[in-house]
């Protein structure tokens, strides 16, 4: 893991440099956008890590192993959709908080069906998206792929 992180950022000063040679305005002009977009959701992802990394230390493993764990069945696997349907984490947090839950115990079928309920479901945003589409679509939308992410987690259980 950690030597691709290495080659990546290599590669990124690399590229970075040739882009800076062939026209140093648009590079930094770009290099500052990038800038401001990793300021504008760095304090947002601080927080959610370190909100999710008190709950996780409040709650014990074998709570967590009880509730989404193997064991945990339909009532996991149900838990783990509702928490990803309510729940409003941009994707990149995400994974880190999968990891997690997976080191605490919690098995790939319901971190599955969390992580695809959570990109794919939007309980949170469903007024925003019935204003633009409709109540129609965005409940059918939400609906479907609610069942299609639990679907999605069944089968990496399986894989997996």
């Amino acid at each position: 893991m950690i030597k691709n992180a290495v080659i990546f950022i290599i590669v990124s000063i690399v590229l970075t440099l040739v882009s800076l040679l062939l026209d140093f305005k648009k590079t930094m002009e770009g290099l500052k956008r990038g800038f401001l977009m990793f300021k504008n959701i760095a304090i947002p992802f601080l927080n959610i890590l370190i909100l999710v990394s008190l709950v996780l230390y409040v709650i014990p493993q074998a709570v967590i192993v009880k509730y989404l764990g193997s064991g945990s069945g339909v009532m996991g696997l149900a838990l783990a959709a509702i928490i990803g349907s309510i729940t409003l984490i941009p994707g990149f947090i995400s994974y880190p908080i999968a990891a997690t839950l997976i080191r605490q115990g919690a098995s790939y079928t319901t971190v599955a069906t969390f992580m695809t309920t959570l990109m794919m479901v939007g309980a949170v945003t469903f007024p925003l998206e019935a204003k633009y589409f409709g109540k129609k679509v965005a409940a059918m939308r939400n609906a479907l792929n609610f069942v299609i992410a639990i679907i999605i987690g069944l089968l990496v259980g399986l894989i997996l």
